[in-house]
């Protein structure tokens, strides 16, 4: 398959099915997030009763992990041979060890001391980071090579963003719902603190991995003759590869793009490493509100991925990141800062249950559109280096998507779990043992701080400069130069 037919086939619209099978792709990395982000460092900590800074430690520790696969991924997937194409062998070659290794961090050996556990955590940590790469980088540098219409781009991802955070929420709700209700006993009153629950999460989790990432790599499988294949094989050293990769990324609006989503994924991590803290100390629900309130996300979903093409179309992606953007990271803590100034009703009332409810689903709805817009404008950087250096580098894009996402979400986590030491939030402490002090103390360190980081995005994405008019330039150089090769 030559570029021009790639180049043709990538002008068009895949079809529904084959972005569905693109989409649900995400299911897979949406089920790992939501484990490692949001139940983590509660099971470790107050389950387990492991300190919590050593759990936050050892995420950092498989995090520097993380900075060195995604690169290599990005760039081998890129130039990788095969009779199927560049991107599907490391699909499937990936599904089992992920599936496995996530398995296994939910049901830690028991007896082991704290420093045990620590190295535990960060093997099986790097294991699933690792794989979860060999995976996910591949997968979504598919999006540029799909399409390269500006608009049908943020289409595309639309359906990955949906079903990733479908994914990963629908594994909450069946948390909350079904498993803790489910180990509820007579010394464990909430099932979200019997470690038995966690065993039975792990294994429907790591089964719902496995069974994405096959689908996904079998439902787009049949589009890898409209693929790109990879450039000519050139005899590489070392030192040429890194010059190559930074030749690639080097340009203003990358290191915007790069810089501004690494902290808004850190602060996104910070918010879900301690999600459920304040539902369940903070506000006081029940698991089943918890629950209720989880459901929410797939509105939110639903909402953000109805937002982000019509936000493209009128606004431009860089304008409507921007506008959406404010709107949804002041409005991501104020429920919890309104509460630290007494101006919500009390604890307990189905008020309080509900205001928390609505402001959440919207709010992250409006992150989940901004973080389509994100997306999609780092598909649009493909072109623009293709233009300006001659290589084609979806992978190597992808896997800084994919290492800003995974780093800044696991570094966010670490955050939280400085902030619980710094409040005072002691391992294994149940619900409605912290003094009212230490719960106030929590969302007063909190909302600084998610504010800071979330203000400091909007700070930089600003730099980013490319719009429609000059992606649809770049296409135009870019298939003027194939006309006369």
């Amino acid at each position: 398959m030559n570029d021009t037919v790639a180049s043709s086939s990538a002008s068009t619209k895949p079809s529904f099915w084959t972005k569905l099978a693109y989409g649900i792709g995400s299911v897979a990395y949406g089920t790992k997030d939501a484990g490692l982000k949001f139940f983590l460092l509660l099971f470790y900590s107050q389950v387990v009763g492991v300190d919590s800074r050593l759990v936050s430690l050892a995420i950092l520790v498989a995090l520097v992990f993380d900075a060195i696969s995604d690169p290599v991924v990005g760039y081998w997937s890129d130039n990788f041979r095969s009779k199927w194409g560049r991107r599907h062998p490391f699909m499937y070659a990936a599904a089992l060890p992920v599936a496995i290794s996530y398995y296994f961090i939910w049901t830690p050996p028991e007896g082991w001391s704290d420093q045990a556990m620590f190295w535990y955590i960060v093997g099986l940590a790097i294991v699933i980071r690792t794989f979860i790469t060999v995976y996910e980088t591949p997968s979504t540098a598919l999006a540029p090579e799909l399409s390269s219409d500006y608009d049908e781009r943020s289409s595309i991802l639309s359906f990955r963003y949906f079903f990733g955070w479908v994914g990963g929420n629908a594994m909450s709700v069946i948390a909350f719902v079904v498993i803790f209700p489910a180990f509820v006993t007579a010394s464990v009153s909430n099932g979200q603190f019997n470690p038995d629950a966690y065993a039975r999460y792990g294994l429907i989790g790591s089964l719902v991995i496995f069974v994405a990432i096959l689908v996904s790599a079998l439902g787009t499988h049949n589009y890898i003759p409209h693929l790109r294949q990879a450039p000519v094989k050139r005899d590489l050293t070392l030192k040429m590869i890194f010059k190559d990769i930074y030749r690639t990324i080097a340009g203003r609006s990358f290191f915007a793009l790069f810089f501004a989503s690494l902290i808004a994924f850190s602060a996104s991590g910070l918010s879900a490493g301690l999600v459920f803290y304040f539902t369940t100390y903070f506000w006081g629900f029940s698991a089943e509100q918890v629950g209720a309130i989880t459901i929410g996300v797939f509105f939110s979903a639903m909402i953000g991925g109805s937002l982000a093409p019509i936000v493209t179309r009128w606004l431009g992606k860089k304008r409507g990141a921007l506008i959406v953007g404010v709107i949804a990271f002041v409005g991501a803590p104020m429920p919890i800062f309104l509460r630290l100034i007494d101006v919500l009703p009390e604890n307990g009332t189905p008020e309080i249950f509900w205001i928390v409810l609505i402001t959440q689903t919207i709010d992250v709805g409006l992150i989940i559109c901004y973080q389509i817009l994100a997306a999609s404008m780092m598909a649009d950087l493909v072109e623009q280096a293709e233009d300006q250096t001659g290589n084609r580098s979806e992978g190597l894009f992808f896997a800084a998507a994919t290492f800003m996402r995974k780093f800044g979400e696991g570094f966010g986590i670490v955050i939280a779990g400085f902030v619980l030491s710094v409040v005072g939030l002691s391992a294994g402490a149940q619900q409605g043992d912290l003094s009212e002090d230490t719960i106030w103390m929590l969302g007063a360190v909190y909302v600084p701080v998610i504010l800071t980081l979330f203000m400091t995005v909007i700070a930089i994405v600003s730099f980013y400069d490319i719009d429609r008019a000059k992606h649809e330039a770049a296409l135009e150089r870019l298939a003027e130069r194939k006309a006369v090769s």
